[in-house]
């Protein structure tokens, strides 16, 4: 089922930094298939499947962009990171969420993230983290298409804020049961309801410049060729386009004086459809 969302253009405010901002610092993307951390003077220090062990089995705390094990979640981020930040520390730290169900997302994220003893937790938009990872001018309108694991995301952005949003639960490990055209044609759909319901030229603009492809599909090539064709439009894809998200978190952390936390510029609760 595809889901949308859609909320009005708002340049962010900025917020003032928490006070020893150049202490320990993470930044976290939580995937369905892997989670990756990067650490503050360390760099990409974690990229393993997102899992964790309770007891006899394995448990998979997040599935489809979805935290539905608040706890384990919890207990995979102490078993990875507990050892790896300086004791005695609070770590300011910042996380990617979907756009759509993100503010579920972001309340389940916070609530594990607590584990790390955090001074201070921002979220961030997937979207506006792959932008910022692909140095992407967000003054002018963008599309970020997102093709994960178990989820794919197409986002509108102006001016650094979500105009619009839209998914569908595929992703690179259906490909077993979807073809790659299946994606792609689940991705035009989507960009083809933007362009209808959109009143304003900021999809058709974003289009001319060229769509920003990320996540995993943008490692295979039969999705970017067939997605070329379905789009008509230019496709940009990200330099290493499956840590793009936690690339983009840890730009923000690095510079969080200049930034906002995405409660600014989020989506309301999005709508089924």
């Amino acid at each position: 089922m595809t889901q949308r969302s859609r909320a009005a253009s708002a340049a962010p405010r900025n917020r003032p930094w928490p006070l020893g901002r150049q202490g320990c610092g993470v930044a976290l993307d939580m995937g369905s298939a892997r989670t990756r951390a990067w650490v503050a003077g360390r760099g990409l220090v974690i990229d393993v499947p997102t899992v964790t062990f309770p007891g006899v089995g394995a448990v998979y705390p997040i599935q489809r962009g979805t935290i539905i094990d608040t706890e384990g979640t919890a207990r995979m981020l102490e078993r990875l990171l507990g050892h790896r930040l300086p004791r005695f520390t609070r770590p300011l730290v910042v996380v990617t969420a979907p756009v759509l169900d993100g503010v579920a997302y972001r309340n389940e994220a916070r609530t594990a993230v607590e584990v790390l003893r955090p001074r201070g937790v921002l979220t961030i938009p997937s979207a506006r983290a792959v932008a910022l990872a692909a140095g992407a001018d967000m003054s002018r309108p963008l599309l970020v298409v997102d093709i994960g694991a178990h989820l794919t995301e197409v986002v509108l952005l102006s001016e650094g804020a979500v105009v619009d949003a839209r998914r569908t639960a595929l992703g690179t490990t259906d490909l077993d049961t979807a073809s790659p055209l299946q994606i792609c044609d689940a991705v035009a759909t989507m960009v083809t309801a933007m362009l209808r319901q959109d009143r304003t030229s900021l999809t058709i603009d974003a289009l001319r410049r060229g769509a920003l492809l990320a996540g995993g599909g943008a490692l295979r090539p039969e999705i970017t060729y067939h997605l070329t064709g379905r789009l008509h439009a230019p496709l940009r894809a990200v330099a290493a386009p499956h840590t793009a998200a936690v690339r983009g978190a840890a730009t923000l952390l690095r510079s969080a004086r200049d930034h906002s936390s995405d409660e600014d510029s989020a989506p309301s609760e999005p709508k089924s459809s």
